[in-house]
């Protein structure tokens, strides 16, 4: 097996596992970049916690994005483009979430996805504060960890139509704040993180839970109290906090 697959592999156990209370069942989905042209990604069906090699698919990038530039398609013609999409015709079928893995991958130091429903942090995603946890900043590692701020995309349905609204939040973002997001919070939904290594990819979703945590224990004492614009561009900026950032990897 090689590298990229491997990491996949620990990165999906360490992401399942029940005491974590990320994904549950076959929740979740993760991805890597193998080649320019190439990326794997959790079949349909399977569970983080117990992902074997074989419950990994490898597909053609290209013909994946063919499906999202297309923005509407029958919900029979998207499965049967993800099951043409595969590089080996026998393996299984790819998640349906494999359209937007397929895009995040393209962009620049992005080389490995994992979305995930932790529970702390559906509990704000399902609630009317969602937007104020995407968009601001309670303390320093969660800025170190998860960025600025995050992506902020409205409830869509899963699959083609989720996909769209992820690029097109996603461009958004890089547009405004000129770098690519270490996040993406799907209200009703879950959180998607992105980076270079699976390393950086659990250290966002981790400290996203964390910091979903303390939302919710502040929200429940009148909070919570968020970090004003000029801390948060203090934190993105200090050197030294940049140094932590290449020493976790992140």
């Amino acid at each position: 097996m090689n590298e990229p697959l491997a990491a996949l592999l620990e990165l999906s156990h360490d992401l399942g596992r029940e005491d974590r209370q990320l994904a549950i069942l076959a929740e979740g989905n993760t991805s890597a970049k193998l080649s320019a042209t190439e990326f794997a990604v959790k079949a349909s069906g399977a569970c983080l916690a117990t992902l074997t090699a074989s419950e990994l698919t490898v597909c053609h990038r290209e013909k994946v994005l063919a499906l999202l530039d297309r923005k509407t398609v029958p919900d029979e013609a998207v499965q049967q483009g993800l099951l043409d999409a595969r590089v080996d015709p026998t393996a299984k079928k790819p998640s349906l979430e494999t359209m937007f893995h397929a895009w995040l991958l393209t962009l620049e130091g992005v080389n490995f996805v994992a979305h995930c429903h932790p529970l702390v942090v559906n509990q704000i995603l399902c609630s009317p504060r969602a937007r104020d946890f995407s968009e601001q900043r309670m303390f320093p590692d969660e800025i170190v960890c998860c960025g600025p701020t995050s992506v902020y995309v409205p409830y869509a349905d899963p699959g083609l139509p989720l996909a769209w609204q992820i690029r097109e939040r996603t461009k958004d973002y890089v547009k405004a704040n000129g770098q690519v997001p270490r996040l993406i919070v799907l209200q009703n939904h879950g959180l998607i993180a992105l980076g270079g290594s699976p390393g950086a990819v659990m250290a966002c979703v981790l400290m996203a839970t964390k910091a979903a945590a303390i939302f919710v224990g502040a929200a429940a004492m009148g909070g919570p109290n968020f970090l004003l614009p000029q801390h948060v561009d203090r934190i993105t900026s200090r050197p030294d906090e940049a140094h932590r950032q290449r020493e976790l990897r992140l």
